[in-house]
């Protein structure tokens, strides 16, 4: 039943993807293209930053091209950037970043460049760690379908997979390349890092993989539920796939460039791809990177915000707990970002200093041999009260508990009867979330409606605890005696009767009610048991707070929902925690990232009181 209930969605949003991505109609062939400017730089050639303003200084620019490693005739570009002067049999290793944002033309969108030259998506990390003095290349490779790569893109499925293999192995096979291979990136060649762990060739050392997506499942549906990129994301990459080459771009480049024009069904199958429902299907299993993370042991290096509303920390605990090799990380309370980004005024947007000294630390490490002259800790995390701690792994020394958060029943409507109780009560008129179904990449994604202040204004809250309001109901706990930390993954477990949609969120309430939605999840449901997992988290509640568990309808624009309409009975639910005493933290330097008091602004509520119905302690099983 609720595959069949995602398929029929998937089914009546498929018309809109082909016409938001212009398959509808005919494709325009490719307009005749005109002779490379003299300064492009058709392999073999090279090209300094004297030479072309677009290329770091410091470095030496080249672009090649190599097959992928699939048989598929997929042709990969690369643009390759080696330290000016290198002595002729020198030889450094690697950086590599591998993606669809590396064209010349730009990296989601023309960027007006006047002519051509190598992207310059990473030109922070290029200057943070003075990489070609501190001996090493930098390597961007076209994912396929991408900037100047043959063939159909294939999201992170077994095409790309083939051309992260090809990459790496390329990479560590030039007469320039000591054969150590590092991985870089951010977002969506994050991703390719963690596929190039998952790969686990003997020539990839190291990764670092800032803000990734750890399932590609996760990132457009949640257990059955599509959210609203199910289509967005789809026309962002078949955006950026067709982006026009530059006029001066090598012949080669342009002819590459222009593949997805010429093969329209390159753009379709893209977006039927996604559409896919079923999360046990090969096109999913393929795609998750954390349970192919098993037994793999690259050395990882990754960076997650927990309360982050693009690349969320789905999956994560999976990933890392399947990953066998050295780990480090930045874990914390920060949006979609890089290591070294800034806010406006100056502020490290993850708080923490150094991120430029620890990467380069690490790849010396793993690509060179070289030992830290830094005692760096293997996890860095931030907690939800802007305090850092250091430990060895990640969730840590934390006690597993179950609550039971006993039975209950509510309305699958959406939210409709809490809208209608805060309109009757006197509160303005609330209007379902909604959320835009365009573009909708891994680096950028619009910014979410609050997940909890259009169904929980104080009127509806109030109604819902008289039982006027049927869309959700709450379970509590009795007021914490000492400060708790919430960490890692938690796990609802219920059984339920009846057909239709589910969410639970996760409040930390103070003494005067205010509450903060900290952790959420959705589901399909039908009559039988079920288990949700939610996101990952590292959530302390302070001393005298409760922790509230909603369960409920679906009430925010995060999902692309539809309200059975019917009343689904919740029996014998069950919270499964993993508890941290914050007494035991040992301090590590870092300062409150900044998007967490944007955070606490736009996901705190009131809620009424109510009677607790469990305990919540470390060391105690309930």
């Amino acid at each position: 039943m609720r595959a069949r209930r995602a398929a029929a969605l998937a089914a009546s949003v498929l018309v809109s993807t082909l016409a938001l991505t212009g398959l509808a109609g005919p494709v325009t062939a490719a307009a005749a293209e005109p002779a490379p400017h003299a300064g492009a730089a058709a392999a073999p050639g090279s090209v300094t930053h004297e030479e072309n303003d677009r290329v770091p200084e410091g470095a030496v620019w080249t672009q090649h091209y190599f097959p992928s490693s699939d048989r598929s005739g997929t042709e990969l570009h690369a643009d390759v950037l080696l330290p000016e002067g290198l002595k002729k049999g020198a030889r450094v290793p690697v950086i590599l970043s591998v993606g669809p944002y590396f064209g010349h033309a730009g990296q989601t969108d023309a960027e007006g460049w006047s002519h051509t030259g190598p992207s310059s998506r990473f030109q922070d990390f290029i200057e943070g760690t003075d990489l070609f003095d501190q001996g090493y290349a930098f390597v961007m490779v076209d994912l396929r379908g991408f900037g100047g790569s043959t063939g159909c893109l294939d999201w992170a499925g077994p095409g790309e997979q083939a051309d992260v293999r090809a990459a790496i192995d390329w990479a560590a096979d030039r007469p320039w390349s000591t054969g150590a291979v590092g991985m870089y990136g951010k977002s969506y060649d994050a991703s390719t890092g963690l596929i190039g762990n998952d790969l686990d060739q003997r020539a990839l050392k190291a990764v670092v993989a800032q803000e990734p997506v750890w399932d590609m499942y996760q990132y457009i549906y949640s257990n059955g539920v599509p959210r609203p990129n199910v289509t967005g994301t789809a026309n962002a990459y078949n955006s950026i796939a067709t982006l026009d080459a530059l006029p001066d771009d090598d012949a080669r480049y342009r002819s590459n460039a222009a593949y997805e024009q010429a093969h329209p069904e390159c753009l379709t199958q893209n977006a039927a791809g996604y559409l896919t429902t079923d999360q046990d299907s090969p096109y999913w299993t393929s795609r998750d990177l954390a349970k192919k993370a098993r037994g793999s042991d690259t050395p990882l290096f990754v960076t997650q915000g927990f309360i982050e509303n693009n690349t969320k920390p789905e999956e994560m605990q999976e990933f890392l707990d399947n990953h066998k090799g050295p780990e480090r990380g930045w874990l914390g309370q920060w949006e979609h970002v890089r290591g070294g980004d800034r806010t406006s005024d100056g502020r490290l947007s993850m708080g923490r200093e150094g991120w430029y000294d620890e990467t380069l630390a690490f790849f010396d490490q793993y690509l060179k041999g070289k030992r830290p002259e830094v005692s760096y800790p293997a996890y860095s995390v931030e907690d939800s009260t802007g305090a850092w701690r250091a430990q060895r792994t990640w969730p840590g020394e934390s006690v597993r508990v179950g609550v039971a958060l006993g039975s209950g029943s509510y309305l699958d409507d959406g939210g409709a009867s809490a809208r209608a109780a805060a309109t009757a009560d006197g509160g303005p008129a609330l209007r379902p979330s909604t959320q835009p179904s365009g573009e909708w990449d891994l680096e950028n994604a619009p910014s979410l409606d609050p997940a909890a202040p259009r169904t929980l204004a104080a009127g509806a809250a109030g109604l819902q605890s008289a039982g006027e309001v049927t869309s959700s109901f709450f379970v509590r706990s009795e007021p914490v005696a000492r400060p708790v930390r919430l960490t890692g993954t938690p796990r609802l477990s219920l059984t339920a009767r009846g057909e239709g949609n589910l969410m639970v969120k996760l409040y930390d309430v103070g003494p005067d009610g205010k509450a903060v939605m900290f952790d959420e999840q959705v589901s399909l449901v039908d009559t039988g048991r079920l288990s949700v997992d939610l996101k990952s988290t590292d959530w302390t509640l302070a001393a005298g707070h409760v922790l509230a568990v909603e369960i409920g309808s679906i009430q925010t624009g995060s999902w692309r929902d539809t309200p059975s309409g019917r009343t689904i009975q919740v029996k014998d639910a069950r919270l499964t925690l993993a508890l941290d005493d914050p007494s035991d933290d040992v301090p590590t330097a870092g300062a409150r990232s900044p998007f967490l008091d944007t955070y606490l602004r736009q996901y705190t509520v009131q809620l009424p009181s109510g009677d607790a119905s469990f305990r919540l302690a470390i060391g105690r099983r309930h």
